[in-house]
């Protein structure tokens, strides 16, 4: 099916929306915004993305829609660009009739868009993991992923008291989610009595990870591990790692467990291992949307499609509880959300907007993703 740049989601259909259609259907639907790669590197994660929330609207509408009316799905091509997120929240704020809005999975369009979805005043779903996405003073972010202050704790205790490991490499990208990473473990490390022998950033799109396995061999960890953003990047690194012949355990951020990772490098990525925020395995409520994702799409679910299918059931829960959609209503009943069972995890939102606190740890055996254990942390 072509896309066009401006396309509406209600329940399962996909398709391209004229100004006409969207008046017309004004007083029909309630109407959340987003802001998806329907092009450019992330354009895969954007089919993720498009097939969770329109499993969640399907769901949501079957069940009454909210407050009697139809949800729908509006959503703009962010092109996988900081400037294309700003342009495309900036379509999205200026109709006028969308009562919230989902963001980037990337913290770094995160972090491009803010200060304009403060301007905006409305609830607003994000996947990016930088915790400082949230600790800015931002009041209308709420994250239905675990922050990257939780993953480092998680992989530094993983690595260091059950792989044993003391030599720790670590390679991040150098955006806002990889930089926030990369500090996070730096310190989650240090806690524990390590420091690393080798910290070393790389630039998105990264076409060519030589000088950066170079590095890491002369270094000589017994460990790496990593904050790398786009699938496509992790996949040419992980290439390189074994074709210059490293072959050390690899413990790697969400994005070294997710589908179009996997699809991209193979056998490359066996072996290895990642914290995820989102495993059929970890409870009931993921194995269901599993099931039903499968089901329907004929392919696995993974972080991409669960933070946005979470966040698309509390947004409505939200407004159905709050009787209304008004922002500051919405915003103060987000906040209040304790024990919500997701496919994420347990959600139970603090002050600055996050809801879970915890990742899974998983391995790469032979390319399937094996459950190993749910780590959760207090608020």
């Amino acid at each position: 099916m072509r896309l066009t740049r401006r396309s509406a989601i209600t329940g399962a259909t996909l398709a391209a929306a004229t100004p006409l259609r969207f008046a017309r259907a004004a007083a029909e639907t309630i109407k959340i915004g987003g802001i998806v790669p329907l092009t450019g590197a992330a354009a895969e994660s954007g089919k993720f993305m498009r097939d969770a929330a329109a499993l969640a609207l399907d769901e949501i509408n079957a069940k009454g829609g909210v407050l009697g009316k139809k949800l729908e799905w509006v959503i703009e091509d962010d092109q996988t660009t900081n400037p294309g997120a700003v342009l495309a929240f900036s379509r999205l704020v200026s109709r006028g009739d969308c009562v919230a809005y989902t963001g980037s999975v990337r913290s770094t369009q995160v972090n491009a868009i803010s200060p304009d979805v403060e301007k905006a005043a409305k609830p607003v779903i994000i996947g990016g993991t930088d915790p400082a996405l949230t600790h800015a003073g931002n009041p209308w972010l709420f994250r239905t992923r675990p922050n990257d202050s939780y993953s480092s704790r998680v992989i530094a205790d993983f690595g260091i008291n059950t792989l044993k490991k003391k030599k720790w490499a670590i390679v991040y990208a150098t955006d806002a989610f990889g930089t926030g990473g990369m500090k996070a473990l730096v310190e989650s490390l240090k806690n524990l009595g390590v420091t690393p022998v080798l910290v070393q950033g790389a630039a998105d799109q990264t076409a060519d990870f030589t000088p950066v396995v170079l590095a890491i061999k002369k270094a000589g960890p017994d460990i790496l591990s990593s904050y790398i953003t786009y699938e496509n990047d992790v996949a040419i690194l992980a290439r390189q790692l074994r074709q210059l012949g490293v072959n050390i355990p690899w413990v790697g951020s969400a994005s070294i467990t997710s589908t179009p990772t996997l699809q991209l490098a193979g056998p490359a990525l066996w072996g290895t291992y990642g914290v995820t925020d989102f495993n059929e395995k970890a409870s009931p409520q993921a194995h269901a949307f599993f099931t039903e994702y499968q089901k329907r799409y004929h392919m696995n679910p993974d972080n991409l499609s669960s933070w946005l299918y979470d966040g698309m059931h509390i947004l409505a829960n939200a407004m159905n509880t709050a009787k209304s959609t008004d922002a500051k209503k919405v915003r103060a009943t987000i906040l209040a959300i304790k024990g919500y069972k997701g496919v994420e995890g347990t959600y139970n939102f603090d002050q600055n907007g996050d809801g879970l606190h915890g990742y899974n740890i998983v391995e790469n055996e032979k390319g399937k993703i094996v459950f190993k254990k749910r780590i959760d942390f207090k608020a």
